[in-house]
């Protein structure tokens, strides 16, 4: 496989409503205000430069040889077009599929279907930037996977609070290293017991095709979308076989307004180049 060659479908559809509905003391200028309100978290200028958020994701995904890559976008996705076009990239490739209506990630990767072909490939949220390293031993398994994240080292080294890392999901793996299913909004309790090296699911999975009959089949989560991490569930008890990879480095998540200051901080430094 040459550099670059391997597939990418990053989530940009969902409408973005803790961003919407983030605490307004935070503090945004009049351009982020406006994508904060409009739910564009990636198109969400950052750092020094000003760039979108979404432009370091394309330029991590370059870094780790995925630059083909898949924006599941709404219908009114012109911007995003714009900025992507192909004249103005020269290390990713950029193709778009169109989620009519924001339902929830399964659908989101249903709608990137057609162009996946009988390639593996990666998903992502377009809020959520991952270690180059990471991403990269995804793109050299042989087979679908997801990196398991330590509860502890992500406060360390993501800088999220304990209380908002105690609301992601966790992994239940086997002895062999292989998903058992996924526990969504654990009960603080049960979290607790597991200690600071619960594994933490951060949204981002390499699969084959086979994903796709799971995300068709899956039915509406409590919150009335058809969402991923249960279709991947319903995958897993269907005899789907997903290795867990132990996983380290920062994760930065663009989900709210009170992340906008620490991630363009981060960022500050560094030139995205696509």
């Amino acid at each position: 496989m040459r550099s670059g060659e391997f597939l990418s479908v990053v989530l940009a559809r969902g409408l973005g409503r803790r961003m919407q509905e983030g605490d307004e003391r935070a503090e945004l200028d009049p351009v982020q205000q406006r994508a904060a309100t409009a739910g564009l978290k990636g198109m969400m200028p950052l750092g020094a430069t000003g760039r979108p958020f979404l432009d370091y994701v394309l330029s991590s995904l370059a870094d780790a040889g995925c630059g083909d890559v898949i924006l599941v976008v709404a219908p009114d996705h012109e911007a995003m077009r714009a900025r992507y076009d192909p004249s103005r990239l020269s290390r990713v490739r950029v193709r778009f599929a169109v989620q009519p209506k924001p339902d929830g990630t399964a659908r989101a990767l249903l709608a990137a279907e057609p162009l996946t072909g009988d390639r593996p490939f990666l998903v992502m949220n377009a809020d959520n930037l991952y270690p180059v390293e990471v991403l990269r031993v995804l793109a050299e398994l042989d087979g679908p996977a997801v990196p398991a994240f330590e509860r502890a080292r992500l406060v360390e080294e993501s800088g999220f609070p304990e209380s908002r890392v105690a609301q992601f999901a966790v992994l239940h793996v086997d002895s062999d290293g292989w998903l058992r299913g996924i526990e969504e909004k654990p009960d603080p309790r049960d979290l607790d017991l597991s200690g600071p090296r619960a594994l933490i699911s951060m949204n981002v999975w390499r699969f084959d095709r086979g994903i796709f009959e799971s995300c068709r089949d899956v039915p509406r989560s409590a919150r009335g979308e058809f969402e991923l991490p249960q279709a991947v569930g319903l995958a897993v008890r269907r005899g789907a076989r997903i290795r867990v990879v132990p996983a380290s480095g920062a994760v930065l998540d663009l989900s709210r307004r009170v992340d906008v200051a620490q991630v363009g901080a981060r960022l500050a430094e560094w030139e995205p180049r696509m």
